[in-house]
């Protein structure tokens, strides 16, 4: 593990495609999907942080710090790097980078840290993220500190909301996982997506 890394839940969305409640509250096979993203990033990490809006006592049992967006608006994921960028300049010192990841999805790769860090050294980028079967996920991703200036002032004076739009800026790297037989990043956006999740994990 790296102390150099911090790790954002990113549970600020506003879920409406499950009915507006909070994604990551909701139980699959028994367990909230945060206890099951958790159990994947955790052993990979020393440091996680949960990116979430509202009241942060509902998420008190997991004991984790919790930081509501530092942009207004419900901005969308890109708030959710951003939040974790300064939450690790504020409060931890030496932590060079933030890797996010949703809180929705609840088969993450085992590796996911290393080889994105490892994929940035290879490639000398300035972040990385996940893909499967070549399709990219942005939102699982790993993002220098150093640039948490330049994000905010992409998304105040620029009005910025895309990843995509923002990683284009910069060397970025893709680091595939295969797709089969279960796509690691596969997340649970709608009710039908939470029943294809249970049986996934109880097949």
């Amino acid at each position: 593990m790296n102390p150099a890394i911090l790790g954002v839940l990113l549970a600020g969305g506003l879920s409406r495609r499950m009915g507006g409640d909070d994604k990551s509250l909701r139980a699959v096979a028994g367990r909230a999907m945060l206890d099951r993203v958790i159990d994947r990033i955790r052993p990979q990490l020393d440091m996680l942080l949960l990116n979430a809006n509202g009241d942060p006592a509902r998420f008190a049992e997991w004991s984790l710090p919790v930081a509501a967006d530092t942009i207004s608006g419900h901005a969308g994921p890109l708030a959710g790097v951003l939040t974790g960028m300064e939450w690790a300049a504020a409060h931890a010192p030496g932590c060079e980078w933030v890797v996010t990841v949703p809180t929705d999805a609840p088969f993450l790769p085992a590796d996911l840290v290393a080889r994105l860090r490892a994929a940035t050294g290879e490639a000398d980028a300035d972040m990385a993220c996940a893909a499967s079967g070549g399709r990219p996920h942005p939102v699982c991703g790993l993002w220098p500190v150093r640039l948490a200036g330049d994000l905010r002032r992409a998304m105040t004076k620029e009005g910025l909301r895309k990843v995509d739009l923002w990683t284009a800026r910069y060397r970025l790297v893709q680091v595939d996982w295969p797709a089969d037989p279960v796509d690691p990043f596969f997340n649970a956006n709608t009710p039908e997506d939470l029943a294809e999740a249970e049986r996934l994990l109880t097949r």
